[in-house]
């Protein structure tokens, strides 16, 4: 009986850890600037989390080396759900792209949700002859490094479509950075650069008012804010998805039955009208999963993204 004593008091222990959250407020880390995409849905959750759980939900923005500053800081805090933090596409392709991160992505930390998904838009200045994902190919192959496309930066989500998409098609379109998102929509829009992949819905009124053409989606369906836009997966290219993703994380080894009430808080507050309705509205599609789902996606983007990264040479500066 001794022997299993030690085993009996961490049981305990982590029990009444649980049982007992939230004991106190909650730092919820975002790790991009403020007015950004994953910093007003962290403000969303956020102030909703804060009745849920009966603590105020406090984000606290942590910027700098693409996340990487906030997302230490999250896996150096205590593992008791009191440190939670939203993560995108760049949680999982950091480990790629920078020689020596200070924690590992998947060992050190704990999935609690994946919340939803959006597409990119592949979309072309009008001047280009092009209307399908078919004619963007045979033009790229007829005019090798020619074509080039914009991002808002290097490594980041938009760069990777495009990454992806020379990688699939077997083609060579040039890679031309801007200083974020807005620069790269307007370097298509007055045809300083052949194409991009933007986000959805940043491009939409320049798509309806002619000023770009929309080409094809980058997600598995098409979108229902431009159902008439095929995907780039429909198009030719079945295995092609990319995009942005958003989810929440903890710190590794926070108690299960944390993780499992944080899960369903989170998970009740995505599923409410409102919640909803502002999501689609940006275009994504809600996917409020289990921890284990969103765990194997963060593992299977991760591994998806390092063999783009390598086989396309992609480097910061």
């Amino acid at each position: 009986m001794i022997r299993f004593l030690p085993l009996l008091m961490f049981a305990l222990v982590t029990s009444s850890m649980a049982q007992s959250f939230p004991s106190k407020p909650v730092r919820f880390i975002a790790p991009f600037a403020p007015g950004g995409g994953s910093d007003l849905i962290a403000r969303k959750l956020a102030q909703a989390l804060t009745g849920a759980l009966g603590q105020p939900v406090v984000v606290d923005n942590r910027t700098g080396g693409s996340g990487v500053v906030g997302t230490d800081i999250v896996a150096k805090s205590a593992p008791d759900g009191h440190t939670i933090m939203m993560t995108t596409p760049t949680f999982t392709v950091n480990p790629s792209l920078m020689a020596k991160l200070p924690y590992d992505n998947i060992r050190d930390f704990a999935p609690i949700t994946l919340i939803a998904t959006a597409p990119h838009l592949l979309a072309v200045h009008p001047s280009l002859p092009v209307k399908s994902v078919k004619e963007v190919v045979a033009l790229a192959k007829a005019m090798p490094e020619q074509l080039t496309f914009s991002s808002g930066s290097t490594g980041g989500s938009s760069h990777l479509s495009g990454a992806l998409f020379n990688s699939m098609a077997r083609i060579t379109m040039t890679h031309i950075p801007y200083r974020g998102g807005g620069q790269a929509v307007l370097a298509i829009m007055t045809g300083e650069v052949s194409l991009g992949f933007v986000d959805l819905v940043s491009m939409l009124p320049h798509v309806n008012s002619g000023r770009v053409r929309a080409i094809a989606l980058t997600g598995a369906k098409r979108s229902a804010v431009l159902p008439n836009t095929p995907t780039v997966a429909e198009s030719g290219y079945p295995d092609f998805q990319s995009g942005i993703w958003y989810g929440v994380i903890a710190p590794a080894r926070t108690p299960v039955d944390t993780i499992a009430r944080l899960n369903a808080e989170l998970v009740k507050i995505i599923r409410t009208p409102d919640f909803l309705a502002s999501l689609r509205a940006e275009g994504a599609d809600v996917v409020a999963s289990t921890p284990e789902v969103f765990g194997e996606h963060l593992k299977r983007e991760t591994s998806r993204w390092a063999k783009v990264i390598k086989e396309e040479k992609i480097v910061t500066n």
